[in-house]
């Protein structure tokens, strides 16, 4: 098999759903909702993934579009549309390279997907672009990590598993993380497997060297200001009180003047 130019493809995708299960009662579900409430429609999703946020939202009869960097994700975004009747706009871009018919009034990029920009310029050149699609008066939402501080174990992993409901074969996703304090990024390692009575029936092992850059809250700001949003809002996780010093999962918006 040839690996793709993207992230998510394959197995990961095929069994993305399943491994992460129910996601209604998701912090972050909420706090981008009151995000679009208060910035208003039309709004964007990027790095939509299967549509978690995406289709609740569109049942909800919210406005609102999808990208995503990957074409098997935005197909399983798709179907998962159609099982509930709905048939959103859908775009596979990259988000540095951002290009749509559109402008919106609410850009959201969830699961912070920027920090998977690392390559230098990149997050501030996507910024920009999300900038150029807002109005005039619009908002853009994201959270970032802190992946490691000092005195932080710099290697884990950790074991998730489901049941496959048509058969019963068990679904296997075997992560390892290694962080390098010297380029402040993550590398990561996800296997995946699919074993019935016993025996590994399917294997897909995704590897990613480097695959994520952590930000302080300081970082955070500064890419924010220098792409030019103004009244930059940095809040504690998913909710909107002031974010906290110890605080490594940290939500912030910035408004287009």
């Amino acid at each position: 098999m040839t690996t793709p130019n993207y992230e998510y493809y394959g197995l990961m995708v095929r069994y993305w759903d399943l491994l992460r299960g129910d996601t209604s009662n998701w912090d972050d579900r909420f706090f981008f909702l009151n995000v679009i409430r208060k910035s208003g429609q039309p709004a964007l999703d990027i790095g939509c993934a299967a549509g978690r946020l995406l289709i609740d939202y569109l049942a909800q009869g919210i406005d609102i579009d999808g990208v995503d960097i990957s074409p098997e994700m935005i197909s399983l975004c798709r179907l998962n549309a159609e099982k509930k009747g709905l048939k959103p706009n859908l775009y596979v871009q990259g988000m540095n390279e951002l290009n749509l018919p559109r402008k919106y009034k609410t850009i959201l990029v969830p699961s912070s997907s920027l920090q998977l920009l690392l390559e230098p310029g990149q997050p501030l050149q996507a910024l920009k672009r999300f900038y150029d699609h807002l109005e005039t008066g619009g908002i853009f939402a994201t959270p970032f990590m802190t992946l490691w501080r000092e005195g932080d174990p710099l290697e884990g992993d950790f074991v998730r598993e489901a049941t496959r409901p048509e058969d019963g074969a068990t679904v296997r996703r075997t992560s390892w993380w290694r962080f390098n304090p010297k380029t402040n990024m993550e590398d990561t390692r996800d296997t995946y497997e699919v074993i019935r009575d016993g025996l590994v029936i399917e294997t897909e092992v995704h590897e990613q060297a480097p695959a994520t850059l952590s930000y302080t809250q300081a970082e955070a700001v500064a890419l924010f200001e220098q792409a030019g949003f103004k009244n930059i809002q940095v809040y504690s996780e998913f909710t909107f009180e002031p974010v906290k010093p110890a605080d490594t999962v940290f939500s912030v918006t910035g408004i287009k003047p």
